[in-house]
């Protein structure tokens, strides 16, 4: 055993490791309030539950958006995002220059007519709510509401 015979070495190296354990703990508590705060709560994929839309919330203010359904094939088109935590409020907002790569990426397949439409109806401010793997979004301005599962 470390130190048998002194008993004041015991106690010193003691007193060390409990400091370095406590210094640990109230790290890895920072840790985790802070990540709780600032953490993007929507970040991930959202399957939506009755249609094919799918929508992936990234770390940069995009957002990518698959609506095999709409576009008849599976393209992925970006849209730009903010997110309030406070007011609870996710905007998404229409990148047209990614519907025009998009439609050039289709070769002819998807018109820019038909991206447009399908994208701008997502062009919207929603009031949001996670409960556990669920979102619903709601339209500030229409009130309809749309559910997505946590893929």
């Amino acid at each position: 055993m470390i130190a048998t015979e002194n008993e004041d070495k015991r106690s010193k190296i003691w007193r060390a490791v409990m400091a370095v354990t406590s210094i640990l703990i109230i790290l890895i508590a920072v840790f985790f309030i802070v990540k709780m705060f600032t953490s993007n709560p929507l970040e991930g994929t959202w399957q939506h539950d009755e249609s094919s839309l799918q929508i992936t919330v990234g770390k940069d203010g995009v957002a990518t958006i698959q609506w095999p359904e709409e576009f008849e094939q599976d393209i992925k088109i970006p849209m730009s995002y903010s997110i309030d935590r406070e007011t609870k409020t996710f905007i998404l907002r229409v990148n047209k220059v990614a519907i025009g790569k998009a439609v050039k990426d289709s070769k002819g397949t998807l018109t820019e007519e038909g991206a447009e439409s399908a994208i701008e109806s997502l062009d919207a401010t929603y009031d949001y709510s996670v409960d556990k793997k669920e979102l619903t979004l709601t339209d500030r301005e229409y009130g309809e509401q749309m559910i997505f599962v946590k893929e």
